[in-house]
C-alpha cells in the first residue's frame, strides 16, 4: 500500500491544480506545510541527501478533529548537522575539481530526515519531485520545479533506509546510506538498488562475538531497540555466538519511545541478571535515557559494549562518564584528517546562515541567543525562545565544545564523504562511455545531465576508486569491505574523554581478523576484565556436565570417571587412559601404572623367602640328625629310606615356594606351578608308601600272611614314583596343550599386575585335585592304622598332618579365588609353607625330640613295648 501512495502523493504534487479553476494545471499548488529544515544549490545533477538533524519527536494525541500540528521533536543532533555540512563540502571540494567530472557540476538538495520513517518517506518524495525552497503559488510549475534527485543520499538508521527502499523501490532510485548497518539491506533481490559505505552488521557481530570470546564471557545480555537494525544484529548474534561458546543471559527489545513502564522493564532485567556484560544495540539518544535511568536505579560496574551507532557517540561523556568507563564497541574507520573539512565548518558565521533554518537553530542553540531575523522558532533548552538574549556578532566556534566541530572522530562523516564520491565515479565512469561501447542497449551511454536512476545505479555498484589512502569497492551486495576500530572509553585525569583504539577487526583478514591490545585497555573496575559467566570453567580433571533446559554456558563439573583424564579447561568429555597407562590423582594425565609383583625386595616376599628357606634347613637339619642316628632303633623302626627321601622331597618344596617370589616370566611361570605339584606329589606318595608300609606291617603278623614280600624297598620306592608319574604326565599334557605364561592385567586401577596365568585352569585344577586324591589316600590309612602299637605308631602323626594339610588348602581355595596380583601369589606361598610345616613338625619333630632329649627311649627294647 506503501508505494501506490506514494506514485499518487508524487502524482498530485506535479499536476493538482485549484479546485475549479479552469487554468488549474497552468498554477503549481504545493500540496502541505512548506519545509524549511533543508539546503538547496542547483547543479547538472543534483544528488539528494537525508540527515536525522532532530530526533527524539515529541508525542502527542491526536483527536481526529483538526490537522494535526508538525511534529516537533526534543533534541538537535550537531552531529548530523556536521554530517550534512560534509556532504555539501565533498560537493564543492568535486566541483573545484579539474580531474573529476570536469564538465559537470553537482548539486545538493538536503533535508531532514528527523530519523522518523514517515518524515523521511516525505522527504524523499520532495527531493524526486525536486520540491523548491521557496515559491509563491502563482507561477507554472515548469517554472518552479527545480532539478529532481536521480540518487539519495541516506538514510542513516536501519529502518528508515527499509522504509525509504520500499517506498522507493518502484522508481529504481538508488539509495546509498552511510550509517544503515542492517544486514537485512544487503538482500539485493528485495533492495537491488541499494547500497552504502556502512559495513553491513553481519560483520560487526561477528567482531562483536570474537570480542567477548577473547575476553571469556560466556554470558551476555544483549538489549536493543525495538527496529529492524537491532532486531535482525540480535538475531545475527544469537546464531554467531553458538559458535564461540557464548550464552545470552537475556534479550530484551524496549521501544524507541522510551517511557516509564518500559525503562522500569529494561532495569528490572539488568539488575536481575548475573551478567556485568551488556551489548546495546541502540542510537545515542536511546542510550542516553537508559544511563539516566541506570543512575537513578544506581547500577554500578557495568561492562558496556557499544554497537557502531554509538561506539564514538562523545555526546554521552559529559553526563555519564562515571557509568561509560571501559565501555568497549567497534565504530566503523575513521579518517585521520577530511583535508579542508574544519575549515568548512568553521566557515558558520551568522551573516551567511539565515538563508537556512537548520544552521541558525544550530547557531542558537549552541550560543543560547537569537539572531535577528532568525528562521528558527524554538528552542531545545527548558528555557523561552523568545527570552533569549540577541547574538552579539562576536561568537566563535572554538570558543565552545561542539560534536559539529570535532573533527577527531570522522567516522560517519567519512561515510558521507565517500558516498558522495561513490556518485561523483559513476557520473565520471558514465562520462567515459564511448558510444556504441556502453553497457546499455545497442551499446549506448547514458547522458550523465539527463541521467536515468537506474543508469546511475549501473555504474555506481561497479565504481573502484581510492579515496584518502583507502580503496573504495563494493561486493555483490552493495556492502564494503567492513573494517572496524575497538575503541575503548577511558577517562583522562582532568576527566575528559579519552577514545583510545586497542586494537582493530579487518574482515578481508579471516585468519586473524580480531587484534586487541589489552594491555592499554581501560576497565570499569579493577585493572582486569570482570567476570562474567554462568558457571566457572571446569578445570582439568573435570569435564562438562549440561544442566537440562538451561544454556549451554551453565553447566556442572563432574570429575573425571576412574581411567579416565581431561588436560584441558571446560573440556566436554574425559579421554580414557590406554591401557598400561592411569590418571594422577587430579586427573589431568595420564601416568604409567605401577607394575605390582610380589618382590624379593619387599617386606612380604622378604618374610617369606626367609620362612621357606628356614623350612628347607629344617628339613636338611633333620635329615643330618637322622643320618647321624641312621642306625639306632628310633630311625631304623621308621623306614629310613622314605623318611631320608621324604626329607629331600620336602627341602625341595619348601624352595618351590621361591619360584612364586619375582618378577614373573614365561620360562619362571612354565617351571612354577609343574614344580609345585610334582614335589607335593613326591612328599605325599612318601606318606602313602609309609603309611602303607606300617599297615601292613602289622597285618602282616596274622598267621598264613605273606603281605609284607610286596611291600620292600623295591616296591615302596616304585610306588613314589608311580605316584609322582601320574603328576608328572599331568603337568605334560598341560604344558604341551595350555601352558601358563607371564601376563600383564590392566583391569586393575592405578596397578599393571604381572602374573602367571595358568593357561588352562583345567590343568591347574587337576594338579591341585591330583594331589588331594593322594592326600585322602594318605589319610584314609593313615586313619584304618590309628589303633597299632601308641610307639610305633607313625600313622597318628600322619593323621594329623594330612588334617592340617586339609585345613589349609580347603581354605586356600576360596582365598586364592578371591584375592588379586601379588596377594594371590603370597596366599599360595603362605599354602605350599603351611601344608610343608604341618608335615616336618607332625611326622619328624617328635622323633627328634626323642633322638636329641630323650636318647634312652631310642632303645629296640622301647620300640617293641605296647
Amino acid at each position: 500500500m506503501v508505494v501506490p501512495a506514494a506514485e499518487l502523493l508524487i502524482f498530485l504534487g506535479l499536476f493538482w491544480g485549484k479546485p475549479g479553476s479552469v487554468a488549474a494545471l497552468d498554477n503549481c499548488v504545493f500540496l502541505g506545510e512548506e519545509e524549511k529544515n533543508s539546503l538547496y544549490e542547483d547543479g547538472d545533477v543534483v544528488i539528494g541527501g537525508l540527515f536525522p538533524i532532530h530526533y527524539s519527536p515529541v508525542s502527542s494525541l491526536h483527536t481526529y478533529t483538526a490537522k494535526p500540528a508538525p511534529n516537533t521533536y526534543k533534541d538537535f543532533s550537531s552531529r548530523a548537522l556536521r554530517w550534512m555540512q560534509t556532504m555539501t563540502f565533498a560537493i564543492k571540494e568535486i566541483n573545484q575539481r579539474r580531474d573529476l567530472l570536469p564538465q559537470l557540476k553537482l548539486g545538493f538538495h538536503i533535508r531532514d530526515s528527523c530519523g522518523d520513517k514517515p518524515v523521511a518517506l516525505r522527504a524523499s518524495f520532495l527531493l524526486l519531485n525536486g520540491q523548491p525552497e521557496i515559491h509563491t503559488g502563482d507561477e507554472s510549475c515548469a517554472a518552479v520545479q527545480s532539478t529532481v534527485s536521480p540518487v539519495i543520499i541516506g538514510g542513516a538508521a536501519s529502518g528508515v533506509s527499509v522504509a525509504l527502499l520500499r517506498g522507493l523501490g518502484s522508481f529504481h532510485i538508488p539509495l546509498v546510506s552511510y550509517f544503515a548497518s542492517c544486514s537485512c539491506l544487503s538482500n539485493q533481490r528485495e533492495f537491488p538498488t541499494f547500497m552504502r559505505t556502512m559495513p553491513s552488521d553481519a560483520f560487526q557481530i561477528k567482531a562483536l562475538a570474537q570480542l567477548v570470546s577473547y575476553f571469556g564471557w560466556t554470558w551476555v545480555g544483549v538489549i536493543g531497540m525495538e527496529s529492524d537494525y537491532a532486531r535482525f544484529a540480535i538475531q545475527l548474534f544469537l546464531q554467531e555466538s553458538v559458535q564461540y561458546g557464548v550464552c545470552t543471559a537475556y534479550t530484551h527489545f524496549y521501544p524507541v519511545a522510551l517511557h516509564q513502564q518500559a525503562l522500569n522493564e529494561l532495569l528490572d532485567v539488568i539488575q536481575m541478571s548475573s551478567s556485568k556484560v551488556i551489548i546495546n544495540f541502540s542510537s545515542e539518544s536511546e542510550m542516553e535515557v537508559i544511563l539516566r535511568e541506570i543512575r537513578r536505579w544506581n547500577i554500578t560496574d557495568l561492562q558496556w559494549i557499544a554497537s557502531e551507532a554509538w561506539a564514538s557517540a562523545r555526546s554521552l561523556w559529559e553526563k555519564f562518564g562515571d557509568l561509560l568507563t571501559g565501555t568497549l564497541g567497534f565504530a566503523i574507520r575513521r579518517a585521520d584528517v577530511i583535508p579542508g573539512l574544519k575549515q568548512h565548518l568553521a566557515g558558520l558565521r551568522p551573516s551567511n546562515i539565515h538563508e537556512s533554518a537548520v544552521l541558525t537553530e544550530f547557531w542558537e542553540e549552541l550560543f543560547n541567543c537569537r539572531l535577528n531575523g532568525s528562521m528558527n522558532d524554538h528552542s531545545h533548552g527548558g528555557d523561552n525562545y523568545l527570552d533569549r538574549l540577541p547574538c552579539n556578532g562576536t561568537e566563535n566556534l572554538n570558543d565552545v565544545y561542539s560534536p559539529y566541530y570535532d573533527v577527531t572522530q570522522l567516522r560517519v562523516s567519512y561515510n558521507v564523504y565517500k558516498a558522495v564520491y561513490v556518485v561523483a565515479h559513476a557520473l565520471q565512469d558514465m562520462s567515459n562511455c564511448i558510444f556504441g561501447q556502453g553497457p546499455f542497449l545497442n551499446g549506448a551511454c547514458a547522458d550523465p545531465k539527463t541521467v536515468k536512476p537506474w543508469q546511475l545505479i549501473h555504474y555506481m555498484k561497479r565504481v573502484n576508486f581510492s579515496v584518502l589512502g583507502e580503496k573504495v569497492n563494493f561486493d555483490q551486495n552493495g556492502d564494503p569491505i567492513a573494517y572496524y576500530d575497538l575503541l575503548n572509553w577511558q577517562r583522562r585525569p582532568d576527566g575528559s574523554l579519552h577514545l583510545v583504539k586497542v586494537g582493530f577487526y579487518d574482515a578481508s583478514s579471516p585468519g586473524r581478523s580480531l587484534l586487541i591490545n589489552d594491555s592499554v585497555i581501560q576497565w570499569p573496575v579493577g585493572k582486569q576484565a570482570s567476570r562474567s559467566v554462568c558457571s566457572d570453567s571446569c578445570p582439568p580433571g573435570y569435564r562438562i556436565a549440561r544442566r537440562k533446559g538451561e544454556p549451554i554456558c551453565c553447566f556442572d563439573c563432574v570429575p573425571c570417571a576412574e581411567g579416565e583424564v581431561s588436560n584441558e579447561t571446560d573440556s566436554l568429555e574425559c579421554s580414557r587412559c590406554s591401557e598400561d597407562m592411569w590418571p594422577n590423582k587430579v586427573r589431568d594425565l595420564c601416568i604409567p601404572k605401577t607394575i605390582e609383583f610380589l618382590s624379593y625386595f619387599e617386606s612380604m616376599g622378604i618374610v617369606l623367602c626367609v620362612v621357606s628357606v628356614v623350612g628347607a634347613c629344617i628339613c636338611l637339619s633333620v635329615l643330618a640328625i637322622f643320618f647321624t642316628y641312621k642306625d639306632t632303633p628310633l630311625v631304623r623302626a621308621n623306614n629310613m629310606e622314605l623318611s631320608f627321601l621324604l626329607l629331600v622331597f620336602l627341602a625341595v618344596y619348601f624352595l618351590v615356594g621361591l619360584l612364586f617370589i619375582g618378577e614373573p616370566s614365561d620360562w619362571l611361570c612354565r617351571i612354577r606351578y609343574p614344580a609345585f605339584g610334582i614335589s607335593f606329589a613326591l612328599c605325599i606318595s612318601c606318606l602313602l608308601a609309609k603309611t602303607a608300609v606300617v599297615l601292613m606291617a602289622f597285618r602282616s603278623t596274622l598267621p598264613g600272611s605273606n603281605v609284607m614280600k610286596w611291600f620292600g624297598p623295591k616296591q615302596q620306592r616304585a610306588s613314589v614314583l608311580l605316584g609322582t608319574a601320574v603328576q608328572v604326565i599331568i603337568c605334560l599334557i598341560w604344558l604341551l596343550t595350555s601352558p601358563p605364561h607371564a601376563n600383564n592385567n590392566t583391569d586393575y586401577s592405578g596397578t599393571i599386575i604381572t602374573e602367571c596365568v595358568t593357561g588352562s585352569e583345567v590343568g591347574f585344577w587337576c594338579v591341585l585335585g591330583y594331589i588331594g586324591i593322594l592326600a585322602c589316600m594318605c589319610f584314609l590309612m593313615a586313619f584304618l592304622a590309628r589303633k597299632l602299637p601308641d610307639n610305633f605308631n607313625e600313622a597318628k602323626f600322619i593323621t594329623f598332618s594330612m588334617l592340617i594339610f586339609f585345613a589349609v588348602w580347603i581354605t586356600f581355595i576360596p582365598v586364592y579365588v578371591s584375592t588379586a596380583g601379588k596377594y594371590t601369589v603370597a596366599v599360595h606361598i603362605f599354602a605350599i609353607l603351611a601344608s610343608a610345616y604341618g608335615l616336618l613338625f607332625c611326622i619328624f619333630a617328635p622323633k627328634c625330640y626323642v633322638l636329641i632329649m630323650k636318647p634312652e627311649k631310642n632303645s629296640k627294647k622301647n620300640m617293641m613295648q605296647r
